[in-house]
C-alpha cells in the first residue's frame, strides 16, 4: 500500500477509534501556516490534538516519532486553532499520539497514548 493512502486510512480509521472511545471529532487535518494536526476532538470537556502515526514495520516505535520539534509544532498549531475555534487559548487541552498499523484483511489495529507530552 502507498504511503500517503496508507496515512489516509490510518487517520480515517484513528478517527473511528476515537469517536467509539467517546471523543467527539471536531476537525481533520486541521492546517495552519506552520503545519498540521491530524485529528482535533473534545474528550469530554478537553480539546485533544492528535497526532496519528501508520506505519506497517511492527519494529517502528510510532511514539518515539514525535519527536520535540513535531511537539513544538502541534503546540504552535494547536494555539493557532484554539483561538481561530475559541477565541483564547485558555481552555483545558491536551496532545495525544496514536499509532496506528495494518492487519490482515485490510483491517487496522490501533494504540492510543493519552497526553503524550504534557505541556
Amino acid at each position: 500500500m502507498k504511503s500517503h493512502r496508507l496515512g489516509k486510512d490510518g487517520e480515517a480509521f484513528a478517527a473511528e477509534f476515537l469517536a467509539r472511545e467517546g471523543y467527539r471529532i471536531i476537525a481533520t487535518n486541521y492546517r495552519a501556516p506552520m503545519g498540521e494536526i491530524d485529528i482535533v476532538a473534545r474528550d469530554g470537556e478537553t480539546v485533544v490534538f492528535i497526532e496519528v502515526k501508520t506505519r506497517q514495520d511492527e519494529t517502528w516505535d510510532a511514539f518515539e516519532a514525535v519527536d520535540r520539534r513535531k511537539q513544538r509544532t502541534m503546540i504552535l498549531v494547536a494555539r493557532t486553532f484554539l483561538i481561530q475555534f475559541f477565541g483564547t487559548e485558555d481552555i483545558a487541552a491536551r496532545f495525544d499520539v496514536m499509532a496506528v498499523r495494518p492487519c490482515e484483511g485490510g483491517t487496522f489495529e490501533g494504540e492510543l497514548l493519552k497526553d503524550a507530552f504534557g505541556v
